[in-house]
């Protein structure tokens, strides 16, 4: 029977998941419809839509897993259903990883101004930098997908010993084995992460040396360069606060077999998960000016106070 915490559980992430799909689905379709009129779509615009795709992906991942959670507990760590799920949710949640860090490196290649020649030599190539970083991505995904095998393969023999109830020490070994490779799962996530927090420091750093150039030149500290470092780092620093809260769900996630609470622990992991998912896309929405825009002109009560001609929150080129 169903209790208090899982009926709070499921009502949390049913939210979570309606609010995340409308604003991931309204990411995908300002863009998508973009890039039907015109034929064509910027870098920045396809890293958008990709990651919103990618989320809209991990709400449904996260959705029928706390489902079988609720309902089907017992079975949930095994069987061919939550393989299928692993599978799916390993890949896309580490595009969606690299993706950020991707958006992290184009921001910062746009908007920075460093005179170091291996700065200038990326920022000369930004587009082809980014795209080969998309293709390394989309590589490493692949990779962390296909090192499931070993997992599940340990699963399957861990799920037949258990099933004859032959439960010994080695048995019990093997089963912190196998949920140790799960906590061993999040190295995948520290290259992005590293490159996210490389390319935030770098805008922080060069933020402060335009900023100290402009009062020595007694220029106004509000011109549009300083305002697009500003804008940038607000941005970066709210997708920083969100992957961080995204990395500690992950880990409560993977390591949740060796806390006291099992379920609990997931249960809390995947509401913070979602809720990431959730403030990610609207972030999003928020500093991208065309997104923005957009959205507040579908708001009759704000539609008033557009200004023609108005700047975002963010868009730096």
């Amino acid at each position: 029977m169903m209790g208090v915490i899982e009926g709070v559980f499921l009502v949390l992430i049913v939210i979570l998941f309606i609010l995340g799909n409308l604003g991931n689905g309204f990411v995908g379709l300002v863009n998508g419809r973009s890039l039907f009129k015109s034929k064509r779509i910027s870098l920045s615009d396809f890293i958008i839509t990709s990651l919103a795709l990618s989320k809209i992906v991990l709400l449904w991942i996260f959705l029928i897993d706390g489902v079988l959670m609720v309902f089907s507990y017992r079975g949930h760590d095994f069987g061919a259903v939550m393989q299928i799920i692993d599978v799916f949710w390993t890949f896309t949640n580490l595009l969606s990883t690299w993706l950020i860090a991707c958006l992290g490196v184009l921001y910062c290649l746009k908007i920075a101004s460093f005179s170091h020649p291996t700065f200038l030599w990326l920022k000369w190539r930004v587009s082809r930098v980014v795209v080969w970083m998309l293709l390394g991505a989309l590589l490493l995904s692949c990779c962390s997908t296909v090192s499931l095998i070993h997992e599940f393969k340990m699963s399957s023999v861990l799920h037949g010993i258990d099933s004859t109830g032959n439960v010994t020490e080695h048995f019990r070994e093997k089963r912190s084995e196998y949920h140790l490779m799960h906590v061993l799962g999040t190295l995948w996530h520290f290259p992005p992460l590293t490159v996210s927090l490389t390319a935030y420091v770098l805008l922080i750093l060069s933020l402060r040396r335009h900023t100290w150039q402009m009062q020595q030149s007694s220029t106004s500290p509000r011109d549009p360069s300083t305002e697009a470092h500003r804008r940038a780092t607000r941005i970066l620093l709210s997708f920083l606060f969100l992957f961080l809260l995204y990395f500690l769900s992950f880990l409560i996630l993977t390591s949740s077999h060796f806390l006291p609470e099992v379920k609990v622990a997931q249960m809390i992991g995947e509401i913070i998960t979602m809720f990431y998912l959730v403030g990610h896309s609207f972030v999003l929405i928020l500093g991208n000016n065309k997104l923005k825009w957009t959205f507040m002109a579908m708001l009759p009560c704000e539609s008033g106070l557009l200004k023609p001609g108005s700047k975002g929150s963010f868009s730096p080129w």
